[in-house]
């Protein structure tokens, strides 16, 4: 019974992280998003999307859809579209969540103290939509010396786009 509850367990997380990833890029105008309620985000963004975004939930680590991607591309706001990490900015930090030295502008995010859980933290979210994206640690790699820990559920990637790679047909001899 334990195992197939175990096995349960990990086909629910694997279809959530699954169903994370398959969101495109949302286009919200400002006037838009000013418009938007609660129970608007709440159709936007689905229960898990809108569980992170709009009411500063955590996802499980290791069982969320970017903690190792290593697609080239920009990480996009989940809620609005903002761009808010690129790929390039992105570490393995071993906790179990995707990680980012640094956000893609310094205006793409804001920060907030955090004090549940009994402790002291910068929460961090987008600086559009107001959606929580994770808390900002001092204890990253350099040059920054800074971990976002951000989930994947407030993220939309948008791989770079096919043209910009070169083609794999380029380098076959020609016949």
């Amino acid at each position: 019974m334990r195992t197939l509850l175990l096995a349960l367990g990990l086909a629910l997380m694997t279809a959530c992280a699954a169903e994370v990833k398959l969101m495109e890029v949302p286009t919200v105008s400002d006037k838009d998003l000013a418009a938007i309620d609660d129970q608007d985000w709440q159709e936007r963004l689905g229960p898990e999307r809108y569980r992170v975004l709009r009411e500063q939930g955590t996802e499980r680590p290791f069982a969320n859809a970017y903690w190792d991607e290593k697609t080239p591309g920009v990480y996009h706001c989940a809620g609005c579209g903002s761009a808010l990490f690129a790929s390039a900015d992105k570490f393995d930090s071993g906790t179990g969540w995707p990680s980012y030295t640094k956000p893609a502008a310094d205006e793409a995010v804001g920060e907030t103290v955090d004090r549940n859980h009994g402790m002291v933290r910068t929460e961090v979210h987008c600086a559009r939509c107001g959606g929580h994206l994770g808390h900002m640690f001092p204890d990253g790699p350099a040059p920054t010396g800074t971990r976002y820990c951000i989930n994947s559920a407030s993220l939309v990637l948008q791989p770079e786009a096919a043209a910009d790679k070169p083609s794999d047909s380029a380098d076959a001899p020609a016949e």
